[in-house]
């Protein structure tokens, strides 16, 4: 694997029964499983790999509201006050700070629409600056250039996507809960039409709960159990620099190239948006959905090989319980570096700001990002099978916004009179109907 991860030990056996059951290590996963465990519910955290191996640990590290989507925004707040929480009362280290998020442009247009949601963030008590060119030159002295404007939001800001989830998990274990890694979910058990059990690689455990956070593999999953969820992944590639670079902002983002400090004093470099659409059987089935989606951001996104057929996350086929699934061939999704992106990324990183080209390449990879039709996660029980609850489609946003979707998750499975947030606008059931022309905007 070349992404850099904090590695874990796992609990020493497999439980019986659970309260609940997570399926799904990743950022979202193992919050959703600490804030159960927080609320004294016996709670098991399977995983067919790694904990946090594979988007979670693959993305910018980013925790922000600046440009988030309205249906989003609420989360990402609180997300940001749990992130600083949880590092604070487990003792767990997650590399979270509010440094706050630069973005600089010259295009009047993106300036316009950057000022449109500042004036929208007002509304809803969310500080976020409209930059004029000196305050945008200044901010952006590092990239030697001049600047028609930008915005600057001090309260947002990074966490370190190497060690945020395992440090989740262990504050996990030490609550009581138990990690399984390297123990692939292969379906549930129903009795009397809701969720008895989850049946794993390594025995099944009974449990009336069954929490799904399969990142990419998410719908075919849901599709043994006859469940319909759209879901489409986008491959994108980063780069990582070596420490050294000085002067640099620690979060910037510009159209041409994004920059992101990392926990080890290096520099995560990616293109906002850019990716590979893998073909895949899913891909074809939910293309009139995504549709939308597609014909918004068709000019960052390219058709990409047959990665994705390889990878096996987007199955149509069914598969047994008694036997290995595609998730036990394919442990972690590892994607191909798109050669070319990378090499795209790093030319336009150094042009930007000449002091990154005096560091050397230290590693590059891919992850798979999963979407949704609208750009909005599915967050809720699936009504067809109750004691299912879906957490999936996090579009590219989940890192950041994980604390609050665990917190969320948490009050949907324990019923909490007063949840975080509305959980409405994540309703996995919305897909039942249409929800065409809905897409997020950031």
């Amino acid at each position: 694997m070349r992404v850099p991860l904090l590695k874990i030990e796992s609990s020493p056996t497999l439980p019986e029964s659970a309260d609940a059951v997570v399926i799904g290590a990743g950022i979202v996963g193992v919050f959703t499983a600490y804030y159960l465990a927080k609320r004294g519910l016996k709670v098991a955290l399977v995983e067919k790999g790694l904990v946090g191996a594979e988007q979670s640990s693959r993305n910018w590290g980013w925790c922000r509201q600046q440009n988030r989507d309205a249906r989003e925004l609420p989360i990402s707040t609180k997300s940001l006050e749990l992130w600083e929480r949880f590092q604070a009362e487990s003792g767990e280290n997650v590399g979270f700070s509010r440094c706050g998020l630069l973005y600089l442009s010259n295009d009047e247009a993106e300036l316009a629409g950057w000022a449109k949601w500042c004036d929208f963030a007002r509304t809803v008590n969310v500080t976020s600056h409209v930059l004029t060119s000196e305050q945008a030159n200044e901010r952006g002295r590092a990239t030697g250039r001049n600047w028609k404007g930008g915005i600057f939001s001090p309260t947002d800001g990074i966490a370190d996507p190497s060690r945020a989830a395992p440090a989740v998990a262990r504050a996990l274990m030490a609550l009581g809960g138990t990690v399984h890694q390297s123990c692939a979910a292969r379906g549930l058990e129903t009795s009397g039409g809701r969720v008895s059990g989850v049946v794993t690689e390594k025995g099944t455990i009974r449990t009336p709960v069954a929490i799904l956070s399969g990142g990419a593999w998410a719908s075919s999953f849901c599709r043994q159990l006859g469940v319909v969820f759209p879901q489409a992944s986008v491959r994108s590639s980063i780069v990582a620099l070596a420490p050294g670079a000085q002067g640099i902002p620690d979060a910037l983002h510009t159209k041409d190239v994004s920059v992101t400090r990392r926990g080890d004093g290096g520099y995560t470099l990616a293109i906002s948006g850019y990716g590979r659409l893998d073909m895949t059987l899913q891909g074809l089935r939910f293309g009139r959905e995504f549709m939308p989606m597609f014909m918004k951001r068709w000019r960052s996104l390219r058709p990409g090989g047959l990665e994705g057929l390889r990878s096996g996350h987007e199955t149509l086929s069914r598969w047994a319980l008694d036997k290995p699934t595609p998730m036990e061939k394919m442990r972690i999704l590892d994607p191909s570096v798109d050669e070319g992106t990378a090499a795209e990324i790093h030319r336009r990183a150094v042009a930007l700001m000449p002091e990154l080209g005096k560091v050397d390449i230290s590693a590059k990879w891919a992850g798979y990002i999963d979407s949704t039709p609208d750009g909005v996660p599915a967050m809720g029980e699936v009504h067809n099978v109750p004691g299912f609850i879906l957490a999936a489609g996090f579009s590219g946003h989940g890192f950041g916004i994980g604390p609050g979707a665990g917190h969320l998750l948490a009050d949907i499975v324990t019923g909490a009179a007063e949840p975080i947030v509305d959980p409405r606008p994540y309703s996995p059931e919305r897909f039942r109907s249409s929800v065409w022309g809905k897409v997020a905007e950031f």
